[in-house]
């Protein structure tokens, strides 16, 4: 059984930067693809970013390119989401999500591990 744990959410004035970690227990980070997704209040569940199990290839939504970096550390088990210049429009609770398929996927439906979530909130 696979175990996903975020940390890091808190509340952020516009500008600033946060750093959120995901925590993956139960078996070794190495055999998954790691991708975040947020969901706003009334909104549907987001993708934000990807990682390969190599860490040599990432994905972004266009809507945090150049803003969010996701990275990986496969001796800690962690992956993390490095979030700068953030936005209002960054506000919601971020997932963690894991997958040990072949192929790198954008969607929700296709991730089988979730983490519980971690709230960021950014003021204007």
């Amino acid at each position: 059984q696979v175990s996903l744990v975020e940390s890091g959410g808190r509340f952020v004035q516009a500008g600033g930067s946060l750093r959120l970690t995901c925590v993956l227990s139960g078996r070794t980070l190495r055999t998954y693809n790691m991708a975040w997704f947020r969901q706003a209040p009334g909104k549907e569940r987001q993708f934000v970013a990807v990682i390969v199990r190599s860490g040599e290839t990432t994905y972004y939504a266009n809507s945090v390119k150049g803003r969010f970096t996701i990275s990986r550390d496969n001796v800690k088990n962690t992956v993390y989401l490095q979030m700068n210049n953030l936005k209002p429009e960054d506000t919601a609770v971020y997932y963690c999500a894991a997958d040990d398929g072949p192929l790198v996927h954008v969607r929700s439906s296709e991730y089988s591990s979730w983490g519980q979530g971690t709230q960021v909130t950014v003021s204007s």
